[in-house]
């Protein structure tokens, strides 16, 4: 994937920049990762804030929208190509000021693009 589509929907994805997810529950290949907290698109890096609960020490994650692999308003699910690990061993998110920080932004896209590609979760 290239580095600047981490932060788009993928093609297939029709419609989804436009919708609401807030809330709905984020899913990784391997199990839940917590919900939507907010969706935020600052410097042209759109991404989710995700509210982990107790699970990663009831703190929040950045992920990058272009790990998104489906949407399933039914069911209020968000699908991504990343494992619950590789969400833990992200860089830090701390205070909301980074949403906003490009060079805190470019270390998580950074983080997120060197991930092994691999085939998206079944839904």
């Amino acid at each position: 994937m290239p580095i600047d589509s981490i932060w788009t929907y993928a093609p297939g994805l029709s419609g989804v920049p436009e919708q609401d997810l807030t809330d709905f529950t984020v899913v990784a290949s391997d199990g839940t990762i917590g919900h939507v907290d907010r969706q935020a698109d600052h410097h042209g890096m759109r991404h989710l804030v995700v509210d982990t609960g107790v699970w990663v020490f009831g703190r929040s994650v950045l992920v990058p929208v272009g790990l998104v692999t489906g949407v399933h308003p039914g069911e209020r699910r968000v699908t991504v190509s990343c494992s619950r690990a590789e969400v833990k061993a992200a860089p830090r998110f701390q205070t909301d000021s980074e949403t906003m920080d490009p060079d805190y932004l470019t270390a998580v896209g950074d983080y997120y693009h060197r991930l092994p590609a691999r085939e998206e979760p079944a839904s």
